[in-house]
């Protein structure tokens, strides 16, 4: 017993796997350096690190389809240049200066989370915006606006080079990781760890189908490498729709079954041997942006309640900053927006919070040497890229470990520019403005949060609606037309939301986790007989007789129905 609080420290800074980050890492540390190197060839270190406020452009987009990747990143790039403007404009005075970064705090966490950027979501639009607020007088808003844009131009052409050697990598990528998530599922069927297999697997396709369908021009075409993937994919979802129907059922899988999908991993590898599929609806996938900002708007958006937590908070930060004299005051506005923008439930936002805190005041033991040896020159672009290597490749292992050097680069821009700066006290500023701005977004958190339960049953209620809607497609058959996709994409969508609001509750309140674990019940049958019907539905493709299971999941439905009510 006495060593589990030691177990608990040293799992905080435990590293998860995370594949396929060197490339990533390599490309946003290159994007990064870049710019700092040509305002030093330049003799404008200065200009030089503004333009590097545009390369963080480069730190989104991975893993979207090369198409979809070149509007997002082209507006992100713009955002950035926007941002950094309006911050730059509203530098006159400490209130336009806070209101200024508040509102771009607002904008971007709405955007960011209703058209799912990823991350690092809005944090980096409002530490943009706030740098702006800090850079020196006399700046022109236009001028500093161009030089971020020029930085998001080269991380834009660095970010889709891979086009011109492997035009649909990002796709094959997805069906891949599809393939062996449901192999993990298949593997998975008969054992207490199928309910969690499903979901990952469930959640993979998920992906699958947005790159294949959401993330696509409407000009791509069922013939080329795209409508390959798609049929690829789609005999994918088969082999699960039959792994999730015999787990339902308590069956076992048939002998053979993992080398099935072996062999679908085998045919993405060597799509030029696969036939033309012929032309026929697909799954959606994601809901498209206009959806989603519609989506976003409705009565309950957990969406709103997110972006006025940021507003508040980074009004709140800002101003106690500002009362008690701190010089750096977007450091304040940062540390609160970064712990609020992702929208956790309760148990992950102290995480968040605590993760950034101790990442921070440890990273300050790494950024004093720095600091003392202040690089200059070519010196100073091989740190920045040195340092951004190893954050891309640690923050999605483990964030507080992450923050250790975040923290080393966010004060090496900050004083980059400076010949002679107090280190201690600029350390010491970074700790103490780190630490009120996660207070402030705890305080915010817990001011301003809807009840997790009401969230939940709400949540539950929509997604029996959803359920009725797809079995009225399976009883008239029209489960495979557009219409029917339409309705079994809005499913899977809830079943998503569903368990997000789940997990809430579950890391609520006592009395939170209390009525989640009385709701808890109905949330898993509801998740079981979702994943049934869906699974009825591939079936129903394939041409098998359905009728019968109806039958049995129309009466499922309507107990639960009546247990919930």
């Amino acid at each position: 017993m006495r060593t589990q609080p030691l177990a608990q420290a040293l799992s905080f800074f435990a590293l998860r796997p995370a594949p396929g980050r060197l490339s990533f890492a390599l490309r946003a540390s290159l994007c990064m350096g870049v710019p700092v190197a040509a305002g030093v060839l330049g003799g404008r270190v200065d200009e030089g690190l503004m333009a590097m406020l545009g390369a963080f452009t480069a730190l989104y987009g991975g893993g979207r389809p090369y198409a979809y990747r070149a509007i997002m990143l082209a507006l992100i790039a713009a955002g950035f240049a926007l941002a950094v403007g309006i911050g730059v404009a509203a530098s006159r005075s400490h209130v336009t200066a806070i209101l200024s970064v508040s509102a771009i705090a607002m904008a971007a966490t709405y955007l960011c989370l209703v058209l799912e950027t990823g991350p690092p979501g809005a944090y980096l639009f409002v530490l943009a915006c706030a740098v702006g607020t800090a850079m020196p007088a006399g700046m022109h808003p236009l001028a500093v606006a161009a030089l971020v844009l020029a930085g998001g131009a080269f991380s834009w052409a660095a970010h889709m080079a891979g086009a011109l050697f492997n035009p649909r990598g990002p796709e094959k990528l997805a069906v891949l990781r599809a393939a062996k998530a449901t192999g993990a599922f298949v593997r998975a069927v008969g054992t207490t760890a199928q309910d969690r297999a499903r979901h990952a697997a469930a959640t993979s396709l998920h992906e699958a189908w947005s790159a294949l369908v959401t993330w696509q021009p409407w000009l791509a075409r069922d013939t080329d490498t795209v409508g390959r993937l798609r049929a690829v994919n789609r005999d994918l979802h088969h082999v699960f729709a039959e792994a999730a129907g015999r787990a339902s059922r308590g069956e076992t899988m048939p002998a053979g079954s993992v080398e099935d999908v072996r062999e679908v991993a085998r045919r993405i590898r060597n799509l030029r041997n696969e036939p033309q599929p012929p032309h026929q609806p697909y799954p959606l996938g994601r809901l498209r942006a206009t959806e989603a900002l519609r989506e976003s708007l409705r009565a309950g958006s957990s969406v709103v309640v997110v972006v006025a937590r940021v507003g508040i908070a980074a009004v709140v930060a800002g101003s106690v900053a500002t009362t008690m004299g701190l010089e750096h005051v977007y450091w304040s506005i940062a540390a609160a927006v970064l712990v609020l923008h992702y929208g956790h439930d309760r148990r992950r936002t102290l995480e968040r919070a605590v993760q950034r805190l101790v990442g921070t005041w440890i990273g300050l033991a790494l950024a004093a040497p720095i600091l003392y040896w202040h690089p200059q020159g070519l010196w100073l672009a091989a740190a920045v890229m040195v340092l951004q290597f190893v954050i891309e490749m640690l923050v999605v292992r483990n964030y507080a470990v992450g923050v250790v050097f975040i923290t080393a680069i966010a004060l090496l821009m900050a004083t980059a520019a400076h010949p002679s700066v107090d280190v201690a006290q600029e350390l010491l500023a970074r700790g103490i403005d780190t630490a009120l701005g996660c207070a402030v977004a705890i305080v915010v958190f817990t001011m301003v949060r809807p009840h997790a339960s009401a969230r939940l049953r709400d949540q539950l209620a929509r997604t029996l609606s959803a359920l009725d809607a797809v079995l009225r497609r399976l009883r008239d058959g029209s489960a495979t037309t557009p219409a029917g996709y339409v309705d079994r994409r809005a499913l899977q969508h809830r079943l998503f939301l569903l368990g997000e609001a789940f997990d809430a509750g579950a890391a609520g309140t006592l009395d939170e986790r209390r009525e989640a674990d009385v709701i808890w019940p109905d949330v898993a049958s509801l998740q079981r007989l979702a994943y049934d019907t869906l699974s009825l539905c591939w079936r129903m493709e394939r041409g098998e007789a359905v009728a019968g299971e109806l039958d049995r999941l129309d009466g499922e439905r309507r107990q639960l129905q009546g247990d919930a009510s």
